[in-house]
């Protein structure tokens, strides 16, 4: 099975792991500190504090925010239920904005859904596409509001030559294994403010702070959310190898985008010249004609083995948030779920393995065509 993204571990990614197995610190060493220096020093931030997922990450940059019981966040439906939860977990309420059809939120009708209780806009760069952020900074700065990005799929994406986690108050990464670099699991906040990131690392250590050789002072309530000394080997390892690993995914990409362009039966998602994508995922859009095959057309895909996927299911689908929150539709967000499907794009793939999901992707789609939804 081709997955729709997957890790490339190496040999010195191994030997860098070794390394830490064999010294004397596993965790609160000195890797985890380099560590952050340099995906700070990648992005252009000032900082960065590393967790043990990005969940705890977004949990982080939400309690720093000072986010409570009854104040409101303004994100996506089109994301991982990360996004949200982490924010219901302090008691606060997502207020799902619709998307274009890109996958991002539309920064058109963030403005409309400001209230007196909204803390901070929480957009999602999907797919590794920025979104619109400095119309979101613009609104944001108007209302005394903060931008928390979460670019867990991000990690590498620019506009205009720079880098996704300069813009926002706090940016937060993933290194789960299906990101373009892993720590296995792992996360990482990037801001420019020395106070977020002073209380993010206490919220991650427990509220701890070391004083006096063995006398220690929790002055906040914390968590233990830290990373490991071999995560961080592993991180650093493949951070060097970052833009090889995009510029594999965006070569594979581009070829997609040659071979798609202007299929009758769905569509493509198109970077714009100044913007790079860290192209987490490739995209497809199906045309209207072909949602009620869509299963099928995924089940085939699957059982060619191309390991295809749906990126998302809207977040306020779910049970638990229909229950808490109510029934909820947006329209553009409705027909962006019926029409995507994520196809392998990786640097593990081969342009022979590119050829190979172009070939079967085209023969399942237009075998399917026929007997699409009838309006």
């Amino acid at each position: 099975m081709l997955p729709y993204s997957t890790q490339f571990i190496e040999e010195d990614d191994i030997a860098a792991v070794v390394e830490v197995l064999r010294s004397s610190h596993l965790t609160q060493g000195s890797k985890v500190e380099e560590f952050e220096e340099a995906i700070a020093e990648y992005v252009g931030a000032r900082y960065c504090v590393t967790f043990n997922s990005a969940t705890s990450a977004l949990l982080g940059a939400y309690a720093v925010a000072e986010l409570k019981e009854n104040d409101e966040i303004i994100t996506t439906p089109i994301s991982f239920v990360a996004t949200s939860n982490m924010a219901v977990a302090l008691g606060a309420k997502p207020i799902f904005c619709d998307v274009k059809m890109d996958g991002n939120i539309d920064e058109n009708l963030i403005e409309s859904l400001i209230t007196s209780r909204t803390r901070a806009i929480v957009p999602v760069d999907f797919a590794g596409k920025p979104v619109a952020i400095e119309t979101i900074k613009t609104i944001a700065k108007k209302h005394n509001l903060l931008v928390i990005e979460d670019a867990s799929h991000a990690l590498g994406s620019d506009i205009n030559h720079r880098k996704i986690g300069s813009f926002s108050d706090m940016t937060v990464f993933s290194f789960h294994a299906i990101k373009p670099i892993t720590t296995g699991e792992g996360g990482a906040i990037v801001t420019n403010n020395e106070e977020f990131a002073s209380r993010l690392r206490l919220f991650r250590s427990h509220g701890i702070i070391k004083k006096h050789l063995w006398n220690s002072d929790m002055v906040s309530l914390g968590h233990n959310y830290r990373l490991t000394e071999f995560a961080a080997a592993l991180g650093l390892s493949q951070l060097h190898k970052l833009d090889r690993f995009i510029n594999i995914r965006e070569h594979i990409a581009r070829y997609y985008d040659e071979k798609f362009d202007k299929h009758p039966l769905f569509s493509t998602i198109t970077i714009p010249n100044n913007e790079q994508s860290g192209r987490h995922l490739y995209p497809l859009l199906l045309n209207p004609e072909l949602h009620c095959v869509k299963e099928e057309i995924f089940e085939e895909l699957q059982s060619r083995a191309l390991g295809v996927q749906v990126h998302y299911k809207p977040i306020y689908k779910n049970s638990f948030y229909k229950e808490r929150f109510g029934e909820i539709r947006l329209m553009t967000t409705e027909h962006f779920y019926r029409s995507e499907l994520s196809i392998p794009c990786h640097q593990k793939m081969s342009m022979e393995d590119a050829k190979v999901v172009v070939d079967t992707v085209l023969e399942v789609i237009e075998k399917y065509s026929y007997r699409g939804c009838s309006f």
